[in-house]
């Protein structure tokens, strides 16, 4: 059974983060550059105290038509962060998704600490991988190269 660990191990280690004063602006900007749909937002101890995401740029933002120069994170950000760890399946990550409504989750050490972030889209990968993996093993079994 895949576990989150999994993942992460196939993946850049690098977490975008940035910190709750900063405007929506930055950090829509930073989003946009680094072509990410999330942002993790940290205090000074580098916990994980909130996540921007796309969904709250609509909503909190454009849906109520903040102005994003004048708009600090803190004021926007979900605050309420689902996090995971790293041990856990990846089918209760999943489902975790799926019933929270949310494509990203922080991965953090049980102080808090992060380790990475897991998204929907890094899921779907593992698992285009993984049975990729299994086709090759049952076709090579199948014509006897095994």
């Amino acid at each position: 059974m895949a576990i989150v660990q999994d993942v992460l191990a196939r993946k850049d280690s690098l977490v975008h983060t940035i910190r709750e004063h900063v405007s929506v602006f930055d950090a829509i900007t930073m989003m946009n550059h680094h072509k990410i749909g999330a942002i993790v937002v940290i205090d000074a101890d580098a916990n994980v105290i909130g996540i921007f995401t796309e969904r709250d740029v609509l909503r909190r933002v454009i849906g109520v038509q903040r102005d994003p120069l004048h708009t600090t994170i803190d004021q926007v950000m979900t605050s309420e962060v689902v996090c995971c760890q790293a041990m856990m399946p990846l089918e209760d990550v999943q489902l975790l998704m799926k019933q929270r409504r949310i494509r990203h989750i922080p991965v953090v050490t049980d102080t808090g600490k992060m380790l990475g972030i897991i998204s929907i889209g890094d899921i779907n990968a593992h698992a285009v991988v993984d049975h990729q993996i299994h086709i090759q093993y049952l076709q090579e079994y199948i014509y006897g190269r095994v």
